[in-house]
């Protein structure tokens, strides 16, 4: 793997994307278990973050303790990226939320931007790039490129997958060699329509139950 993507290897995580796979895990189990492994990815991914300290009061005496220093930002990509905000927002109850809105052309699984609530002006000093899959990696690259756009340097941008493609995560990382990638786990393959096999089918389906016949 290349240095800028980080894998994460633990066993929780691993039986819960074993669950996710299934074709049996309803939209429930399969919404708690995007929610759990994007926990895990936020607290591994967010190791580095720098510290202020103060000075505060216990019932018994004056301690010191710490404030995360940088504004953050969740930049979820509609609609399945909405399944990691959660968890998200739980390490980062104050941050900032803007909604990327791209799909992925059906014939030429070219991305295509639909929507972008960024405001005019930088806002934040860390955003986290939330896409639950990296599959052919053109969705990923196309909300990157949003971001970067819209000013926030490439060092201050993570993207955080739950299941991603190793042709697409390769793209990714080659394309963007300092952009920092966290992903749960690595899939050998995708098929002819772009999609990650064995992979755990449309995320945005299953985690909305609009699953199609």
């Amino acid at each position: 793997m290349p240095d800028n993507v980080h894998v994460l290897k633990h066993p929780l995580i691993n039986t819960r994307l074993s669950q996710l796979r299934l074709t049996t895990t309803g939209p429930k189990e399969f919404r708690e278990g995007i929610h759990n492994i994007s926990l895990m990815l936020g607290i591994e991914a967010t190791r580095d973050l720098e510290e202020e300290q103060f000075t505060g009061q216990t019932p018994i005496g004056s301690f010191t303790g710490t404030t995360i220093k940088h504004r953050i930002a969740l930049a979820p990509v509609l609609r399945a990226g909405m399944g990691m905000t959660d968890a998200m927002l739980n390490l980062f109850p104050n941050a900032q939320v803007h909604h990327l809105g791209i799909f992925r052309e059906k014939t030429t699984l070219q991305p295509v931007e639909y929507y972008s609530k960024l405001p005019s002006t930088v806002t934040a000093d860390i955003v986290y790039l939330l896409d639950p899959l990296i599959a052919t990696g053109g969705t990923a690259c196309a909300a990157l490129q949003m971001l970067l756009d819209w000013g926030v340097p490439i060092k201050r941008i993570k993207l955080l997958c739950i299941l991603a493609s190793q042709t697409g995560l390769k793209r990714v990382a080659t394309e963007s060699p300092d952009l920092e990638i966290w992903v749960s786990s690595v899939d050998p393959e995708l098929t002819s329509r772009g999609l990650i096999s064995p992979g755990l089918g449309d995320t945005g389906d299953r985690l909305y139950n609009t699953l199609k016949d």
